[in-house]
């Protein structure tokens, strides 16, 4: 006997305790609960109560950390964990709660007025008697909420509605919260009708969107899951309850017109944020008019305020994003007790459960940006670009029944100096943030020309990572400091290559990087650069495709491969860029000096000025605060030129005998710069002039120039 008493003490211990195997996430959760309050002894689970409420939880790692739920403080209580007591003396709960029947169970878990009202309307001699049930018992609070009508309407016909409507909370077979998977139905005890729960992944659980708070008190003849509200028979779709509800006209007028009315009728498991009559008539007159003119849009906007889950108001303990059937996402957060959504407090009434969702009443439409026109996308930190639209007749041509683009620079880049300028000019240059067709972000492709309103095409170029930039940078060839490799190119017929259709990046060592080499060596150069073998050593500074600085991972070794076939070694550090001294340079220089010695010094002296000259990008300086704003010592100003030119050239070297074409020169010399920006530059050949004056071995008679919008 003995033996036999053994094996069923053991038996219902491991019934009353939560399940390790299969188990849920509101088991773990549990689990993770016991293992906080460890310390206050065996069986002991920690839960959260919002402070000023008797709302507890067994809460996520995220919340207990936090030490808030809805944005309310919480404090830390402990609990016997269910299935088990405490007893008088002992430390934590080391006694497992005896077992009794559902009746009897009722009183252990507190719920005292559910077993009241199943004495006073004769279900006791049910629950008590053989069967396997499982009852949702509605706490002694959940009752107190109920609408005192509803209430006494009950009680005061108990053998009937009360009756009933216990047997809605019950069904006839034993379910622990393991057996509950998310958007299950049970049928209930009471006319077949449905139990709809919802088992979310931060542990609560819902059935009709009644949250379970104490869950798996196992009894004799089945399980007691107390929960915080008493729940009503559902039998209407969402469907249904748009067409008979007299504030939700505007919305059902809507959906219809979308034809989604059907798929709201239509089994499934939806969230529908409905809008209010008064919720249209915030929007203006004929709001709603406008809209049901295009399907396309009114779709968009009925789609936007649905999810293909149900997403009970007990189940929010924080926010959290949700994809919408428009495409698009909303968050839904809470409050303390009341639910937002997008941060806003909105909802009137929530939790109206239906056969196949949830309902929630808000006070706002909400306006999918697939349903807005193109100008109302402009946000507020780029306010001054929509003035101007509206100020120079750019909004009002926008078409509503053309698609557009508009590219919005932000507020700060519209400098005293942009708004001073010309009108006409001013509407130019806004119409070249205007594209011909409506393209986002994922439609793009490396190389994409883009057509402008003004009829400019913009280049479109796509790197794995792009890092907002601090600074004003070029990608660059300045032809002031650049003179000794320009002519070598030329030599060599690379400047015909970079005339042809085609992206390019130039890896451009300075003037300086040649102090090293001698006379020798440069014949050496000028040897192997010729129109039908070039320089090796000229094909490994160039790579086709453009390459900037923020287009280049950080902190990692990028390899970028060169015109000459090898892979060049690019490290982003800080918005400063280097390069690997490769072998390749190191034997190219080998063969300019015989003398060992000599040789051995240059590979040292080489080594350090390649490293330094080889450039991707000039940086126009480290003082711009703002992103695309022009630091002061490269603002407009005046390039002044020495009385007495000193010789800048290496001996050996010609100047270039041209610039290439399509540039916009300044002087008539030897020697020529481009403007940044300039409509008819070279792209390849755009730069910023560097802010100390320029020495030139030969110029005309004029001893300054004025450069007339020209940053230096």
């Amino acid at each position: 006997r003995m033996h036999q008493f053994l094996v069923v003490t053991l038996a219902l211990v491991a019934l009353c305790s939560p399940g390790s195997v299969d188990s849920s996430a509101y088991d773990k959760i549990v689990s993770h609960s016991r293992i906080r309050a460890r310390k206050e002894g065996p069986n002991v689970c920690a839960l959260q109560r919002v402070t000023g409420t008797s709302k507890k939880y067994f809460s996520t790692c995220r919340n207990w950390y936090k030490g808030s739920i809805c944005g309310r403080k919480t404090e830390v209580v402990y609990e016997c964990c269910p299935g088990y007591m405490n007893l008088e003396g002992m430390r934590g709960c080391p006694a497992v709660a005896p077992i009794d029947h559902v009746y009897g169970t009722l009183g252990l878990v507190k719920a005292t007025t559910t077993q009241q009202y199943s004495d006073i309307s004769k279900l006791r001699p049910e629950i008590e008697g053989k069967g396997s049930f499982t009852m949702f018992a509605p706490s002694n609070e959940a009752w107190d909420q109920l609408d005192p009508e509803v209430r006494a309407a009950l009680v005061s016909n108990v053998n009937v509605e009360l009756y009933n409507a216990l047997h809605f909370h019950m069904v006839n077979r034993r379910l622990l919260t393991k057996d509950m998977k998310d958007g299950m139905t049970f049928t209930s005890m009471y006319n077949d009708l449905g139990l709809h729960i919802n088992h979310y992944s931060n542990g609560i659980v819902t059935v009709n969107c009644a949250r379970i708070i104490h869950g798996n008190q196992v009894s004799t003849n089945g399980v007691v899951h107390v929960i915080d509200r008493v729940i009503s028979a559902v039998g209407n779709t969402i469907k249904d309850h748009l067409e008979v509800s007299d504030e939700l006209t505007s919305f059902s007028t809507a959906a219809l017109a979308s034809d989604l009315m059907e798929k709201l009728g239509q089994p499934g498991h939806f969230t529908l944020f409905a809008p209010t009559n008064e919720a249209f008539e915030k929007l203006g007159p004929g709001y709603l008019e406008r809209i049901l003119e295009d399907k396309e849009i009114i779709s968009a906007l009925v789609k936007y305020h649905m999810l293909n889950s149900v997403q009970c108001a007990e189940a929010i303990m924080a926010g959290s994003v949700y994809e919408t059937e428009e495409g698009s996402t909303i968050e839904i957060g809470c409050d303390g007790s009341s639910l937002t959504v997008n941060g806003i407090k909105m909802v009137l009434k929530k939790d109206i459960v239906a056969s196949n969702g949830v309902i929630h009443l808000i006070d706002q439409v909400l306006v999918p940006n697939s349903a807005k026109e193109v100008m109302e996308l402009v946000g507020e930190s780029q306010t001054t670009f929509s003035d101007m639209m509206s100020e120079l007749g750019l909004a009002a041509a926008l078409g509503p029944k053309t698609e557009y683009t508009l590219l919005a620079p932000v507020n700060n880049v519209f400098t005293d100096e942009v708004m001073s300028t010309d009108q006409s000019l001013l509407r130019y240059i806004l119409e070249n943030h205007i594209l011909k067709l409506k393209v986002t972000l994922s439609e793009l492709y490396n190389g994409q020309l883009l057509e402008t309103l003004a009829g400019k095409l913009l280049r479109v170029f796509i790197y794995r990572t792009v890092s907002p930039m601090s600074v004003c940078v070029c990608v660059c060839v300045c032809v002031c400091f650049l003179l000794i490799f320009l002519s070598l190119m030329e030599t060599a017929g690379l400047d015909e290559t970079l005339k042809q259709e085609g992206s390019y990046t130039i890896f451009a060592p300075t003037d300086d990087a040649f102090d090293g080499l001698n006379s020798d060596d440069f014949d050496l150069l000028k040897s192997e650069s010729t129109d039908s073998s070039p320089s090796t050593i000229l094909l490994y500074h160039l790579s086709n495709g453009i390459f900037i600085n923020g287009g280049l991972q950080g902190g990692v070794t990028n390899l970028l491969k060169t015109l000459q076939g090898n892979n060049l070694q690019v490290l982003s550090v800080r918005q400063h860029v280097f390069f690997s001294p490769f072998s390749l340079i190191e034997r190219d220089n080998d063969h300019l000096s015989a003398d060992k010695k000599t040789k051995q010094k240059q590979k040292q002296t080489n080594k350090k000025t390649w490293r330094k000259s080889l450039l991707i990008v000039f940086k126009a300086a480290q003082s711009a605060s703002v992103p695309g704003e022009i630091p002061d010592v490269m603002k407009p100003g005046i390039l002044s030129l020495p009385s007495t030119p000193t010789p800048w050239i290496h001996p050996g070297v010609p100047l270039p005998s041209r610039m290439p074409s399509r540039s916009t020169c300044f002087f008539s010399v030897s020697f020529a710069f481009c403007v940044p920006g300039s409509s008819s530059a070279h792209p390849l050949l755009q730069f910023w002039l560097p802010a100390s004056p320029i020495v030139l071995s030969s110029y005309q008679s004029r001893s300054h120039i004025r450069l007339k919008g020209v940053s230096l």
